[in-house]
């Protein structure tokens, strides 16, 4: 288990039984490898919402809303649109060639996302992390990995203005299994 994953489950349980997940066809599909760390953390918990605000999306999900292979292409319109018409200006780490955003994770309640700043030479391992406000122009780039930073924001080691509500008192998870079909 990836370090970072596994200091986040002493922190928030995960469910009981872990669901790894078939990585090799899911990449094929999306069209690039993804960081470990994710995938240990999807494999650990599944989709689902940390502390009622971190939406980890999800491969194959039922509800295309939080699903990682649909918002890929969905927030790539979006923001190719937004940026095309103005007056939303790109974030600067976009500036060099062939630097992504690949979408991992939602901010319930927020329209805000948390991206990959991906590269074309770098390894996913070097991904890090970049948030949009959603509703405004706000960007902020975090040089850590997405589960590092998800971790580092539920307990206050890193503060986010655009997850303002964040560190919560107390920690929770809850799957895509029990929220979907609830």
């Amino acid at each position: 288990m990836h370090p970072d994953v596994e200091q986040l489950t002493r922190i928030v349980p995960p469910p009981a039984e872990p669901r790894p997940r078939t990585w090799p066809e899911i990449e094929a599909r999306l069209g690039t490898a993804l960081p470990e760390d994710f995938k240990d953390l999807v494999d650990t918990y599944g989709g689902g919402v940390f502390d009622e605000t971190i939406w980890i999306l999800e491969p194959d999900c039922p509800s295309r809303d939080y699903n990682l292979l649909a918002m890929k292409d969905e927030r790539a319109e979006v923001l190719a649109r937004l940026w095309e018409i103005g007056p939303e200006p790109r974030p600067e780490q976009l500036a060099a060639e062939g630097t992504g955003l690949l979408p991992f994770a939602y901010i319930e309640g927020t329209g805000a996302y948390l991206y990959w700043l991906t590269g074309k030479d770098g390894k996913p391992e070097e991904w890090t992390v970049l948030a949009n406000a959603g509703r405004g122009p706000e960007w902020e780039h975090h040089p850590v990995q997405a589960t590092r930073f998800i971790r580092s924001v539920l307990t206050g080691e890193i503060h986010s203005g655009i997850l303002g509500n964040l560190p919560a008192d107390e920690h929770s998870f809850d799957s895509n299994d029990d929220i979907l079909e609830a």
